[in-house]
């Protein structure tokens, strides 16, 4: 049996989503499908838009930003998320080869940023139980305490969208269909 979420725009939600999918439709031009599905409960959408807005405020650029995200819309087999990322990275022009690596799972050229990718797959990978090593090793690499959190942080926003996803499967925006992804995964569903 399908779940049958209904797709509202800001006319039909909820009267509490009202203001908050306004607000998305004037941050992004439109209001995503995952978002009008979201807006079914007010809590839901004002979470998830009220933590993407804390973590575009953190002192990570898009490019680092945006491979905590893509990272866990792979590893969630997240198709919706994974297009609308890869839209927004290359509206923030993300390095092609970066957004191309993080489609595919392939490793980073960038040290740097490899060991962000990595450490976003441990995270998600662990549920959080990373290893004092793990995360001495991430502050060699160049990053700090503050990012170990923001990747977490990163982590939570992909719970909040990939699992809504999963469960009130949003049809793809238009906006988002030439960057549709659909990479067959290995995913460790329990």
């Amino acid at each position: 049996m399908k779940n049958n979420f209904k797709i509202h725009t800001i006319e039909s939600a909820p009267v509490a989503s009202k203001p908050i999918l306004e607000a998305a439709r004037k941050k992004m031009g439109f209001v995503p499908n995952l978002m009008g599905t979201m807006s079914e409960s007010s809590v839901m959408v004002e979470s998830y838009l009220t933590l993407m807005g804390l973590f575009d405020k953190s002192r990570l650029s898009e490019t680092e930003r945006q491979i905590i995200l893509m990272t866990n819309n792979r590893l969630n087999g997240c198709t919706y998320c994974m297009a609308a990322h890869t839209a927004v990275s290359k509206m923030a022009k993300v390095d092609e080869d970066v957004i191309e690596a993080l489609r595919s799972g392939s490793e980073l050229n960038d040290p740097k940023l490899e060991a962000l990718r990595q450490f976003a797959i441990i995270v998600n990978k662990s549920r959080g139980w990373v290893t004092d090593e793990q995360v001495a090793d991430f502050i060699t690499a160049g990053y700090t305490k503050e990012t170990v959190l923001e990747v977490i942080v990163g982590t939570s926003l992909k719970v909040l969208s990939n699992y809504s996803t999963h469960i009130i499967k949003p049809e793809l925006d238009k906006a988002f269909l030439p960057v549709a992804w659909n990479q067959k995964m290995d995913l460790e569903i329990v």
